[in-house]
């Protein structure tokens, strides 16, 4: 009798494993419904997106639009571009004003000799001046170990053709503020006398010399340039005149200066006795 109960009905096993396999089923189904529902918004999502300003700014609307067609004016994608287009033009209109008139103060505000000389470099072009006393250095000057005698005198105002940019004279001597390569050139202009006697031997030796002063305490030779001339009896005067230039490294604080032999020959005429430099590097 109770084998045939147990032959009846389920065990209380089996009914454990048939509610683990339902639960199994049930779980499985809703993760299917869940996956479906999840997929269909998020194509949703997709579509919408597609059509919004966003796809447009990113090039995802491959879609042709024609500005005057009135359905492409309806595309979203269409009213985004033009808002877009009208505020970039107005941004550049007010940049392309703003640099105007930023513009135009600065050049108000600078004077015009400002902006008809630029910036300055530097240079110097100074003159030979007469009518001083000490032009020429004294041959117990400092000047001892420099052939020649040393011109102190120069004239450096504007009131002629001398001037001096970004460079200062002192004692006869241009002095360098900026370093650099410098085109450095003099002449001297060399006069005869009258009061000369005859009995003076005639040869003269003119010689031109360029130094320059660096932290070394001995000048040091750049260039030199001589003449020799023998003038006729006859003539009331001989004029010659020595030019020579070149191009050379200075550095800040250097000093360069002129110095010549025949000193009493010399005529430091404004026209005719000059040294100048000019930074061209």
């Amino acid at each position: 009798m109770a084998m045939m109960e147990a032959q009846g009905g389920p065990s209380p096993g089996q009914t454990c494993v048939l509610i683990l396999i339902f639960t199994v089923l049930l779980q499985s189904l809703c993760a299917a419904v869940t996956y479906v529902y999840f997929t269909n918004e998020l194509k949703q999502m997709q579509d919408k997106y597609s059509k919004s300003g966003i796809a447009c700014f990113l090039k995802e609307d491959d879609s042709s639009w024609d500005p005057n067609d009135g359905e492409s004016m309806k595309s979203p994608c269409w009213q985004v571009k033009w808002q877009l287009s009208q505020l970039v033009r107005k941004m550049i209109l007010r940049t392309s004003e703003e640099t105007i008139s930023t513009v135009q103060e600065k050049q108000q505000n600078t004077s015009p000799l400002v902006r008809e000389r630029g910036p300055q470099r530097a240079a110097a072009h100074i003159t030979g001046t007469r009518g001083r006393s000490n032009t020429l250095s004294s041959p117990n000057s400092k000047n001892e170990k420099a052939l020649g005698r040393k011109i102190n005198s120069w004239e450096s105002s504007r009131s002629g053709h001398s001037f001096l940019s970004n460079l200062h004279l002192r004692n006869g001597e241009l002095v360098i503020q900026e370093k650099g390569f410098y085109y450095i050139y003099s002449q001297t202009y060399f006069r005869f006398q009258e009061e000369i006697k005859e009995n003076t031997k005639k040869d003269k030796q003119m010689v031109q010399y360029i130094y320059k002063y660096t932290s070394y305490p001995d000048p040091i030779l750049l260039m030199k340039s001589a003449r020799n001339s023998c003038w006729s009896k006859d003539a009331e005067y001989g004029l010659y005149s020595i030019y020579q230039g070149g191009i050379f490294e200075l550095k800040e604080n250097d000093r360069i200066f002129v110095s010549v032999t025949n000193e009493h020959l010399i005529d430091m005429d404004h026209e005719a006795s000059f040294f100048g430099a000019f930074l061209v590097g």
